[in-house]
């Protein structure tokens, strides 16, 4: 076993997600399997912001599980838990508009949240 130390990392939130996870509704994000995000896990903590504000979030990472692509994550996660006012299409179509299909092809990482100090 490698010892790691937990880390903070700092990740941009459109306001619509931003207030969801700062109401404990939003239990898992969305993100593209960048390189940056590899060493993502269990124990770190994401600070979320929305851009170009001074308006934060800090969530504990409770696991990060990796999919082929987004469809893939919405059925293996339920739409609810990503995000609780809307329908998987209409989720899936959003998560589409973020993120080409260059980026999808990179993979899809579900990574369960919970909004620290709950």
């Amino acid at each position: 076993m490698t010892d790691r130390t937990a880390r903070v990392r700092e990740l941009n939130l459109y306001r619509q997600y931003f207030e969801l996870v700062a109401a404990g509704t939003k239990t898992i994000e969305v993100r593209v399997k960048y390189p940056h995000l590899a060493d993502l896990a269990a124990g770190d903590t994401i600070r979320f912001r929305i851009k170009d504000t001074d308006e934060t979030c800090d969530v504990e990472v409770l696991r990060v599980t990796e999919y082929p692509d987004f469809e893939a994550l919405l059925d293996g996660e339920g739409p609810s838990n990503v995000n609780p006012t809307a329908t998987r299409d209409q989720q899936l179509a959003n998560i589409r508009t973020i993120y080409g299909p260059e980026k999808e092809a990179l993979g899809a990482l579900a990574i369960a949240i919970r909004k620290q100090g709950t």
